[in-house]
Parts: structure tokens; sequence; C-alpha cells
């Protein structure tokens, strides 16, 4: 049985989770409306890999005792001024669900739930792959600059990024 602690910190993080997707969501159809078919692309599989992060903490949350309630959300922004302004917003992002996993994990550790600690190693790496792949991302931005065609091949390589990844995310 999960402590009432953890269940809540669990279920803070499915919220957080949640959130992500449709702040991926929201940019993926700026970026399809602005002309940026492969960053919408590739934000829209983001939208999915969140939701799927999501899935696997309510399903682990429910399978040891919990459960998982959803939790009202925010409305994500909807108005950027460029691509590299998401790019950066999404690394700012990413660190900030960083340090909301590392609270999840001390908070389990602290409780004593080791179980939840060792389940929640998964979302660590991932974390660390993440921050990783945005740096990278925000680096070619300076390479391209404000150029239209390195820009567009930009767009063509997060295109292809958008099938690169296949990161195990089976909430099963």
């Amino acid at each position: 049985m999960i402590s009432k602690k953890v269940e809540k910190a669990l279920i803070d993080q499915i919220e957080n989770e949640e959130q992500s997707s449709r702040f991926y969501m929201a940019m993926a159809s700026w970026c399809e409306v602005k002309g940026y078919p492969g960053a919408a692309k590739f934000l829209y599989k983001h939208s999915d890999e969140e939701r799927l992060h999501m899935t696997k903490l309510i399903k682990y949350l429910n399978d040891k005792g919990g459960y998982a309630v959803l939790q009202k959300l925010e409305m994500p922004d909807s108005k950027y001024e460029s691509l590299l302004q998401i790019f950066e917003k999404i690394l700012h992002h990413e660190v900030s669900v960083t340090q909301s996993i590392n609270i999840l994990f001390e908070t389990a550790f602290n409780s004593k739930d080791y179980t939840t600690g060792q389940f929640l190693q998964w979302y660590i790496e991932e974390q660390i792959e993440e921050e990783r792949m945005f740096k990278g991302i925000l680096d070619k931005f300076r390479l391209a600059g404000n150029e239209t065609g390195g820009l567009f091949m930009l767009d063509k390589e997060l295109e292809s990024m958008s099938g690169a990844k296949s990161a195990d995310v089976n909430p099963g």
C-alpha cells in the first residue's frame, strides 16, 4: 500500500505530465499554422509521449493501491514570437519537470518507499535525455541564426527527429 504523501506527490506529477502534453500540443498547433510542419510533427509526437508518461504514472499508482485522480489543467500559451522562443520555453519547461521528478523521488525516498523510487529511475533518465535533446536543438538554432534557409533545414531536422526517438514508454 502506498502512503498518502507519496500518492499526493504522484498525483501532482500526473498533473505535470498531462499539462506538459497540452503545452506541447499548443506549440505544435502554432507551428502547424506558421509553416513549420516538421516542428509541428515533432511537437505533436512529444505531446503523445507526455500522455504516455502520465498513463504510466496512473497505472503505477493504481496498481500500488492508490487512486490517480485527475486534476484541473491550466490553459497553455497559444501565442509565440518565433520557433526559437518555443524551444527556449521547452528547455525551461523540461528543467522544471526535472525538478518536479526530483522532488517526487525525494518524497518517495524520505517515505522509505524504495519501490516507487526504483520506478522513478526511468523518469529521471528520461529527463536527462530530454534536457540534452532540447539543448542540442537550441545549439542548432544558434548555428542557423535567423536565416530562412537555416530555419527550413532545422524544421526538416525536427521532422526527422520525430521518428527517431523510441523510448520505452509502454504504460502497461
